[in-house]
């Protein structure tokens, strides 16, 4: 997953180490799992810096705790405070490619304004190139760290058009068939062994030929949509390489490539979906003629889309299962290529040793030739835990032992050991497109254990467990001992349920919020929620001679959310299900005069008043949109958002920074009257403890 990786990767230190057991917004107390890189874990950036290096950070980063993601910080965890000296990307597990939640070092940045066509996945390449160039210009002698993580392939799949209409008509043999052109085109190229098998297909997942005309038609525009996005990814990768051989740099620039996204996401539903924001809302069968509504734009800026799990397990052949499962290579093993064009003399040459993340950190520092410091800043570092691939550079040592003999591998109880050829795996109790909904076993003595000799079973497919007990149980005490070392313990298949362990929180236990002016930007994080309970919002609004418009406030947008604006002077309430159905409170036609007319100047007051049909989540309820104190709109609606309103649409007073929540204005929508007070009055939280769970594993799987 997202976060344990990344830390893994900067730090050289297994994810438990340094506190990411699992992702940042499911931290605990306990050292493996508080989301907290402490300084006695200085990271590559850190490190580098220290070495006379310029360092900076493209792109995606989710390790910084939840509970410092606002612009009230504290920054030590952001990229700016972990060595990394320039930042331009997002903080959390994803964002819309269109109109990203963007940042720069620690201001937000909104780049895609006034520049039709705009791509996050281009923007952050020019940032890299102009940056490198920038640094060339100014110091050419000084060395350059560059840390490049683009949000392709990771949900939602964003490409431009001109990368989607390339692959047209890529995807019709269908998932089963493309398995065995890619494992062809795996063994035709040498990046599996002759010998390796195809991993049968699970019988919980459909066959292709058992779908549809229609769903065959939906289900290849996914795969073309996924292959282009990630093809578009790569070319502008190339773009920030091609920039450095430019400057003549290339021959003695280390470049190393990590590909993948800790396996393809299985989070898309057995359906796929138009609109992640479903599924991460436990909604995970989104009506057929829905979804083919958004076939020509999918993979546009009026979808934000993932796709079916049946080209998630086929994009991770030849390997059993998917992202989030880290007892299986299906959701760990990934792509790895190292190009350094003065120093390794084997271009093209591949190599088969076994690594881990955790070894790329003592790489750099190798061909660096630094050594990773005892001290820095006076606080003694705990050792580097991964090794250094720089001995497998040389020619010579293409069938060279590895040097990494022994690697343990756990997320949310699924868990695996490897050493010296052989892996110990649990079988995953629920796969990962259920969305947690499953019954989990006791943690401890309630899951099966796998064995495989991958040595000569490269791929996972012959069980050994029931022929070698012994060298299970080996195996099995050997991952105790790799636990125990590497703060793994306590284990906990909960973890999805640990987003409400109590963490530090502006917002925790308020019910009145209370804001005035123009507050945009604001994360959901910090911001009033209305998800399942009664609420009252109160704008006091001035309306200047001429009238006004323009939005009060806002959360979310085009793909969930609601706002409170004025439009043509108008008052409006707009509830978006999800981009599934649309409540919409406003003045009517007919009646008395004041109905449906533009607000006068002078002061007003506002208030949606909303009560909900609890408990439980989703339910529905009856607004009242009233102003001055008179009756302007009364609704009942049938469902509202259960479990999450937005990722990446922030909290915004007096304009709307992103997405429309409706078709009806186009963002920024700045209102141009004065917010003289704005409040939210929150209601007590209508769900049961079992709702509450689920709610708590939406929203942890949406920030993965």
């Amino acid at each position: 997953m997202c976060s344990p990786t990344r830390a893994a990767l900067i730090t050289g230190r297994n994810h438990h180490s340094v506190g990411f057991g699992v992702i940042a917004e499911l931290s605990t107390g306990f050292p493996g799992y508080d989301s907290y890189i402490g300084p006695e874990n200085a990271t590559i950036g850190t490190i580098l810096r220290d070495n006379g290096y310029t360092t900076s950070w493209f792109g995606k980063n989710h390790n910084t705790p939840g509970f410092q993601y606002s612009l009230a910080g504290p920054f030590d965890q952001w990229p700016v405070g972990m060595g990394f000296q320039y930042f331009y990307g997002f903080l959390g597990g994803e964002t819309d490619q269109w109109t990203p939640y963007l940042f720069r070092n620690q201001s937000q940045v909104y780049p895609w304004v006034g520049k039709p066509g705009y791509n996050l996945t281009t923007d952050l390449a020019d940032e890299a190139i102009n940056h490198i160039r920038g640094l060339n210009a100014a110091a050419p002698d000084k060395p350059f760290f560059v840390y490049y993580v683009p949000g392709g392939s990771h949900s939602p799949h964003q490409p431009t058009k001109e990368w989607i209409d390339k692959f047209k008509g890529k995807f019709d043999m269908g998932w089963e068939k493309m398995r065995e052109q890619i494992f062809a085109n795996q063994k035709r190229l040498g990046v599996i062994p002759a010998n390796a098998q195809l991993t049968p297909w699970p019988d919980d997942l459909p066959k292709w030929e058992t779908l549809s005309i229609v769903q065959k038609k939906l289900y290849e525009r996914q795969a073309e949509v996924f292959a282009a996005y990630s093809a578009y990814t790569d070319h502008e990768i190339g773009r920030v390489i091609q920039a450095v051989e430019d400057m003549g740099k290339l021959d003695n620039t280390i470049i190393i490539y990590i590909c993948g996204d800790n396996g393809t996401s299985a989070e898309g539903t057995l359906s796929g979906t138009f609109n992640q924001m479903t599924a991460y809302n436990g909604i995970l069968d989104v009506p057929e003629p829905l979804e083919l509504l958004h076939y020509e734009n999918w993979g546009s800026d009026k979808t934000y889309p993932h796709m079916a799990v049946g080209w998630a397990w086929a994009f991770d052949t030849p390997f059993k299962w998917t992202k989030q499962v880290a007892s299986h290579f299906g959701g760990t093993r990934q792509g790895l290529a190292i190009s350094w064009p003065g120093h390794i003399k084997d271009a093209g040459g591949i190599r088969t040793q076994f690594h881990h993340v955790i070894d790329i950190v003592p790489t750099i520092l190798e061909a660096t030739g630094i050594k990773a410091p005892e001290e820095v800043n006076g606080i003694e570092q705990k050792p580097i835990e991964g090794v250094s691939m720089a001995y497998t550079f040389d020619k010579a040592n293409v069938n060279a032992p590895s040097k990494r003999e022994t690697q343990y591998f756990e997320i949310g109880g699924n868990r695996a050991i490897y050493h010296d050829g052989w892996i110990a795996t649990t079988t995953p109790p629920a796969p990962p497109w259920v969305m947690g909904t499953a019954k989990m076993p006791d943690v401890v003595n309630g899951y099966n254990w796998e064995l495989y000799h991958i040595t000569e079973d490269y791929s996972e497919n012959n069980d050994l467990a029931a022929k070698m007990p012994d060298k299970l149980k080996e195996l099995q005490a050997l991952f105790l001992t790799e636990a125990a070392k590497y703060q793994v313990f306590p284990l906990d298949n909960s973890a999805f349920t640990r987003l409400v362990t109590p963490k530090p929180s502006a917002t925790a236990g308020r019910t009145v919020f209370t804001y005035t002016g123009e507050n945009p930007g604001i994360p959901v994080a910090n911001a009033p929620s209305i998800l399942d309970k009664d609420y009252t919002i109160t704008a006091e609004v001035t309306i200047p001679e001429g009238g006004a418009e323009g939005m009060i406030v806002t959360l979310g947008g085009h793909f969930g959310g609601y706002g409170l604006y004025l439009l043509k002077g108008k008052p409006v309430f707009d509830y978006n299900l999800l981009a599934l159905e649309h409540y919409r409170w406003e003045g009517g036609v007919g009646g008395e005069d004041w109905l449906g007319a533009a607000l006068k100047p002078g002061k007003h007051t506002l208030v949606f008043d909303f009560k909900y049909d609890g408990p439980g989540p989703g339910k529905g309820g009856t607004g009242v949109l009233t102003v001055d104190g008179r009756e302007l709109a009364r609704k009942t609606i049938a469902h509202s958002i259960p479990l999450l309103m937005s990722i990446d649409e922030t909290f915004d007073i007096g304009v709307d920074t992103r997405t429309a929540v409706d078709d009806s204005y186009e963002p920024p929508f700045r209102f141009t009257g004065t917010i003289n007070k704005l409040t939210f009055k929150l209601g007590p939280e209508q769900l049961t403890e079992e709702d509450q769970r689920k709610m708590r594993e939406a929203l942890a799987r949406a920030r993965d």
